[in-house]
């Protein structure tokens, strides 16, 4: 009967440390781009747990506004006589910050330009999860 406990207390030991040991994460945002982080974080499978309560946080990730800049229809037109006309659509950009909150540390910054402006904010949190995981989260074990 104690083999049977100690090997199941073994075999569940790795998942509940692996549970405990995943940093909280609380995303300050006020506008959408909170939800496209946040579900991002999900499909990318970033090994942090959000949290909708700030104060249960381990860390803070904060992203600008999402900020759009918009091409007119003559630079359009202006680019297409006289060069070519890729790269004549809307560009966006967003940063990022990561703040341990404990220590109020900036841990992770990170910034991304995308192409279709305020059409592709789910390829920019993507972006942000994919590499907030990468940079970041997977070189802190």
């Amino acid at each position: 009967m104690k083999t049977l406990l100690l090997g199941l207390m073994l075999w569940t030991l790795p998942a509940l440390h692996a549970q405990l040991s995943r940093p909280t994460i609380y995303i300050d945002a006020n506008d959408d781009f909170k939800t496209y982080v946040a579900a991002a974080f999900t499909k990318k499978k970033v090994p942090a747990d959000l949290v909708l309560d700030k104060e249960k946080a381990q860390y803070v990730l904060t992203p600008s506004e999402v900020a759009v800049e918009k091409q007119t229809t003559g630079s359009k037109i202006t680019r297409c006589l006289f060069l070519y006309c890729a790269g004549v659509e809307d560009r966006a950009h967003v940063s990022v910050q990561l703040v341990e909150v404990s220590t109020s540390k900036v841990a992770w910054a990170y910034s991304v330009n995308k192409g279709r402006g305020q059409k592709n904010q789910q390829s920019m949190a993507e972006s942000i999860a994919e590499h907030l995981k990468d940079d970041y989260l997977n070189k802190k074990k």
